[in-house]
């Protein structure tokens, strides 16, 4: 009964439209409507657990320690996190909150926890090459075979692009790899460099139907195996290599025509993005363009201050920043913008692609991860889905050039030829 009426105090009487819970003695709460997503409490303690701390981090932990569950659409689910921590709440409404929280029983000890080791802790400095080195092998080195479960074909882990709402996977991110060479303005015989190029698809492109000659960089070893495989069975070893580097490592002896960074800026720190450009700056000829492919801050404020579950559980040491943020660091390594698009809408499409192949494969993902990764991974992907949407957060493709002595530039006059050229 407590935790019945702690949902009343926490909703204010405005009950969430999509979603019902119910606890773990059958009962259900708002009412027995069925609705697009349940969440399950699955203990006394559960709301005690997610609560307490009033963080993000503590609300996705007590659902990798199993204290609730999610049935039906996952992204639905998470518009209950508005009703569990609604804006512009008195310190009267807290205090009562609070007080009733303190009559629910407290939770047990259990073994559930991350398969990663739970929140991560990393040591050394913040962004020190090594650390950087931790902190992407966490994420990334999991499983090939898990990634290939959600993944396209290319094992593309970036937001794709949605010509229409009804494209599948495969054909939304061949479509976002043509948009990037496009922008680029890919020659044959072109020179291009990827930062953090992840599973080497946008290389793999962009040598096949663009005639490149590609480089690419990653700090993962499970990339690194599946990338030069890759690259063997597509019969271009002497067109595209990748290798294990930091980008701070690179030391070419020739610039590049074009570099692109696809889901690399926001493993950066915002601290170290002067480098970050300066180093593509660096490596990139006098006219050259440069595609930077991040995620930004959104204008809708985050629901909940203090840790995230993203920095806790899945991406440790993330920095996701504004945009202008972004642009005057990129300036200030001497770069002109030329262009910026937002994609936001795309990658949430993105995203709910991969959670519901994640979601059908769910039994195989067992094979190569445990539950908790998995939930750990639905979690985060849906609750992406759920920002993106809502505008708390966006995705951005900024195109930068890099002028030569006279000021010109290889980036062309108009947009058309990124919307109608062909791909060889």
């Amino acid at each position: 009964e407590t935790t019945l009426h702690l949902l009343d105090d926490l909703a204010g009487g405005h009950p969430p439209e999509r979603v019902g819970i119910r606890l773990w003695d059958g009962s259900l709460w708002p009412d027995e409507e069925p609705r697009e997503a349940t969440l399950v409490l699955n203990r006394p303690s559960a709301l005690k657990e997610m609560l307490r701390e009033g963080s993000e981090a503590a609300l996705g932990g007590a659902y990798l320690h199993e204290a609730y569950d999610i049935e039906g659409e996952m992204e639905a689910a998470l518009e209950l996190v508005d009703t569990l921590n609604p804006p512009g709440l008195g310190w009267r409404e807290k205090l009562k909150i609070g007080l009733r929280l303190r009559h629910l029983p407290d939770p047990k000890k259990n073994g559930n926890g991350n398969g990663n080791g739970g929140p991560v802790k990393l040591g050394g400095p913040l962004h020190a090459p090594e650390r950087d080195r931790e902190a992407i092998r966490f994420h990334y080195d999991v499983s090939n075979e898990f990634y290939a479960l959600w993944l396209d074909e290319r094992m593309a882990y970036s937001c794709a692009y949605f010509e229409r709402e009804s494209d599948d996977l495969e054909t939304a991110q061949r479509a976002k790899f043509d948009h990037i060479c496009r922008k680029l303005d890919l020659k044959p015989g072109d020179r291009l460099l990827d930062i953090g190029c992840g599973w080497a698809g946008l290389l793999i492109h962009a040598a096949t139907h663009y005639g490149v000659k590609a480089k690419g960089i990653t700090l993962s070893e499970n990339q690194l195996r599946f990338a030069q495989d890759r690259i063997v069975k597509e019969n271009l070893a002497g067109r595209v290599r990748v290798t294990l580097q930091d980008y701070r490592e690179l030391d070419e002896e020739k610039p590049y025509d074009a570099v692109v960074s696809v889901g690399m800026v926001e493993h950066v720190g915002r601290r170290q993005l002067g480098g970050y450009f300066g180093e593509a700056a660096r490596l990139l000829k006098p006219g050259g363009l440069f595609l930077n492919h991040g995620i930004g801050t959104g204008i809708v404020p985050r629901t909940f201050s203090g840790e995230s579950f993203m920095d806790a559980y899945v991406f440790p040491d993330g920095d996701i920043v504004p945009l202008h943020e972004t642009l005057h660091a990129a300036a200030g390594a001497g770069f002109e913008v030329r262009d910026v698009e937002n994609l936001r809408e795309h990658y949430a499409l993105t995203l709910r692609h991969w959670v519901h192949r994640l979601e059908a494969r769910h039994e195989e993902a067992l094979r190569y991860v445990d539950e908790a990764v998995y939930r750990t991974w639905r979690l985060y992907m849906a609750g992406s889905a759920h920002a993106f949407h809502t505008g708390r957060m966006a995705v951005y493709q900024t195109l930068l050039t890099k002028l030569d002595a006279g000021g010109l530039s290889r980036a062309p006059l108009t947009r058309k030829s990124w919307y109608f050229a062909n791909a060889t």
